[in-house]
């Protein structure tokens, strides 16, 4: 076993790995991963599997790309042009953000609808902006307007756009064809691989290589682990760690992922993605739950830790089912990739698709050409706070924003968990995350924090797709200015109320609990919903 890698594993989690690695390896599931075998999940599976395991690769063919970018970022050095923006969803945004933090350079990652926090990137250096626009195809709405506003604020400052922005998608895309024929710079991504796999295609390395992070050696790092990945042996880390992840009896599908040493910035939000979207469907799943640098209790029942330790870290872990994981970002990328799908074949689903995504943006836009961000006038006003649920109204009698919070508590089943998902800007309002950990001690049960829309397109999958034991507290806002967009009808402000609506509708559609909360007056409400919370979780 590479060194450069490593799993330990105690408890159910060890026994989990016991009962399943052996049958694995005798099955060659690793090696036929790595020859991107598409039967491995099924043939319900087949179809999607076909044009989605090039990510076994990457580590040697997205080698050519170091050069290019290299060159690129010389180019727009020279020329004084050193704050790289990223305009990107997903996988497209997160992979960037840990490779940037994690090597210490800086990169501006614009994954919002939000009109504060769009203007915020906007009017920052834009004398010395390069932006990166990240989609597959060109269709990511929020993606495709960050990109027009950029166009007109370089046009409204006698830059020329094209010599500004950098284009990366997939050959042959509507994007490719229409930013060629623009005359962008353009760089295409490997088709073959979903976004969420794509750390390693031209949507992680380029605006990671533009700001400067080392994506040479990342490559190097991946390219290092991968025969061990790739071996039919018992101790190759992808099938300990898949085997732990998804093999577990009964399943302990909430996944706690605890920063205990890694020196990867930011690893949990980039794992948390790939995690809920590959496994997040049919009823099935894993909740991933981000905890920062240690949980909020006692590990429960349904609960697998991951303790994402230092390279160097060799310890054992001790508890009733932990499991340490360590290894170099790129090695660690390819790693959980490779788990993840090994845990899909194990739970039984196909880890490559995401189709509640898809409905989610369906009602965004259903509600955009209607006009209107919400789905249900408001049950009443508090404050500054409007109060509504989506689907079935279990306010009862509740007249206070305190009253709704433990209104939506009381629907919590005992193996559930809460998702608090915030509508605001995520780089002003980011203390706001923090309500996460009152949360957690006083429903003494899971809960996940996300910023939306950036959610979306990532754990939303797992909210629609996955078991039917969520909660939901959405909380929106009133953008201290609204903020067009360039030859569309709507403004920044519809569409992420467009996007709130349609994500609490098809989550009430599920039969979902949801709260939503409005703050009229951002600061002002702001501060009610802190209080509320303090209220009730102090009681």
């Amino acid at each position: 076993m590479s060194s450069d890698i490593a799993v330990t594993a105690t408890g159910a989690a060890a026994d989990a790995i016991s009962s399943h690695v052996p049958e694995l390896v005798a099955g060659k599931f690793a090696s036929k991963l790595f020859a991107q075998d598409p039967t491995l999940w099924g043939p319900a599976a087949e179809s999607e599997s076909s044009k989605r395991l090039s990510w076994v690769g990457l580590g040697t063919s997205s080698r050519p790309l170091v050069a290019e970018i290299a060159s690129l970022r010389s180019k727009f050095s020279a020329a004084g042009l050193d704050h790289i923006v990223l305009c990107g969803m997903g996988g497209s945004s997160l992979a960037p953000e840990v490779i940037c933090a994690t090597d210490g350079v800086p990169l501006t990652v614009l994954d919002s609808s939000q009109p504060d926090m769009v203007r915020a990137a906007l009017t920052d250096r834009l004398e010395q902006t390069v932006v990166v626009v990240s989609s597959k195809s060109g269709s990511t709405v929020e993606t495709d307007s960050q990109r027009r506003v950029y166009e007109q604020a370089f046009t409204d400052a006698g830059i020329d756009p094209t010599e500004r922005i950098v284009v990366v998608t997939d050959p042959g895309s509507p994007l490719d064809k229409d930013a060629r024929a623009t005359g962008y710079t353009v760089i295409n991504a490997d088709p073959d691989v979903g976004g969420r796999y794509s750390a390693l295609t031209a949507f992680g390395l380029v605006p990671s290589g533009l700001a400067g992070a080392d994506i040479g050696r990342l490559l190097d790092e991946a390219e290092a682990v991968s025969g061990t990945l790739a071996a039919d042996d018992e101790a190759n880390p992808a099938l300990r760690l898949g085997a732990a992840l998804g093999g577990t009896q009964p399943l302990r599908d909430k996944t706690v992922l605890i920063n205990a040493g890694t020196a990867a910035v930011g690893f949990g939000d980039w794992a948390e993605q790939l995690i809920a979207e590959s496994t997040g469907k049919d009823g099935k799943g894993l909740l991933p739950v981000v905890v920062g640098d240690s949980p909020t209790g006692e590990q429960l029942a349904d609960e697998l830790w991951v303790r994402l330790v230092a390279n160097d870290d060799e310890s054992q872990p001790s508890g009733d089912a932990v499991i340490n994981v360590g290894g170099s970002l790129g090695g660690a990328m390819l790693l959980w990739e490779a788990a993840v799908a090994t845990a899909g074949r194990l739970i039984g689903i196909n880890p490559f698709d995401q189709p509640d995504v898809e409905s989610a943006k369906a009602a965004a836009r259903e509600l955009l050409g209607k006009g209107t961000g919400d789905a249900a006038p408001a049950a009443y006003t508090d404050g500054a706070v409007e109060v509504r649920t989506a689907g079935p109204d279990f306010l009862g009698d509740a007249t206070t924003v305190a009253d709704a919070l433990r209104a939506l508590f009381a629907q919590l089943p005992p193996s559930g968990y809460l998702a608090v998902m915030a509508y605001v800007d995520r780089i002003a309002d980011q203390s706001l995350a923090d309500v996460r950990i009152p949360l957690a001690h006083k429903l003494n049960r899971p809960v996940t924090f996300g910023f939306g829309p950036r959610f979306l397109h990532s754990t939303g999958q797992y909210h629609k797709g996955g078991p039917a034991d969520g909660i939901f507290l959405q909380i929106t806002t009133a953008p201290t200015q609204d903020l067009s967009i360039p030859g569309r009808e709507f403004t920044f402000g519809d569409f992420i109320a467009s996007q709130a609506g349609g994500d609490a509708k098809v989550l009430a559609d599920h039969g979902r609990p949801v709260l939503r909360l409005n703050l009229t007056d951002h600061e002002a409400g702001l501060a009610q919903l802190q209080a509320a919370i303090t209220e009730v979780t102090a009681s």
